[in-house]
């Protein structure tokens, strides 16, 4: 199975891909007998993160997939890449896999929260929604870098759970670093960076209304409901994104690349 073609912007190789298709190869790639594979999940914000860091830009090159999350990144890449791919949002990619992964027995384990508690509440209305899917394991990850013992512990928890996808919530870019190491330590599965997913489906944090996502808007959404931590990502950001785009148009920089084989 292919994966699909890349386009440059800014620093990133971006993945021109729709949702089902997402879905499919993630789900292809947690087979039992595939090696470990990493996918990250990017917005505007993840790729300013890129052009200022070049070793996330590195990971987000380097991965099976990196997906836009972002409005502006999909118009992007329907304008010169793909006019058919549509929005990979984190929280919509993880829906999608658990549904569907039902029906091949991927087992899913959840790195990350707030809390064990938010952990516990995650799987509850996962399982409400999802009955069957099947849970292989979780840890709660601690607000700062892990000891060696603890990855190690990490490593040894998701081996021995038999898991085939994991979802890592840990927010950007910590959790790109950790998909990206601990791809190498794992024999196999599929390491997705989701970010704020945890908190949507919880129920602790309310997303943006489906139509504020439609329109390019749930920036603005999330701005009001969390303007001390989001200011500066959106009102700073946001304009540096569009003139760091405009410039590479200026420059006449080629967006589209060719098609990847899989890894």
């Amino acid at each position: 199975m292919n994966l699909p073609p890349r386009f440059s912007l800014i620093d990133v190789y971006l993945s021109s891909t729709s949702l089902q298709n997402a879905s499919n190869l993630i789900i292809s790639a947690a087979e039992p007998t595939k090696p470990s594979v990493y996918v990250n999940v990017f917005a505007v914000d993840s790729v300013l993160k890129c052009h200022k860091n070049k070793e996330i830009a590195e990971i987000a090159n380097n991965s099976y997939l990196t997906l836009c999350d972002g409005m502006p990144l999909v118009k992007v890449g329907k304008r010169y890449a793909d006019k058919n791919m549509t929005r990979c949002y984190g929280p919509d990619v993880m829906l999608k896999v658990l549904d569907e992964g039902r029906k091949h027995g991927v087992k899913h384990f959840f790195y990350g929260g707030e809390n064990e508690e938010q952990l516990q509440e995650l799987v509850d209305r996962l399982s409400e929604k999802f009955p069957g899917f099947i849970e292989a394991g979780r840890y709660w990850a601690p607000f700062r870098p892990l000891t060696d013992e603890e990855k190690q512990d990490v490593t040894n928890q998701i081996i021995s759970s038999g898991a085939d996808v994991i979802w890592v919530g840990i927010g950007t870019p910590k959790q790109d670093y950790f998909v990206a190491e601990f791809k190498n330590r794992l024999p196999h599965g599929v390491l997705v960076a989701v970010g704020a997913a945890f908190n949507f489906h919880s129920g602790r944090v309310k997303q943006a209304p489906e139509w504020m996502q439609r329109h390019s808007l749930e920036w603005l959404y999330r701005l009001f409901a969390e303007p001390r931590r989001l200011w500066k990502r959106y009102l700073i950001g946001n304009p540096y994104f569009i003139f760091l785009l405009f410039k590479q148009w200026l420059l006449g920089i080629p967006h589209k690349l060719g098609s990847s084989p899989e890894k």
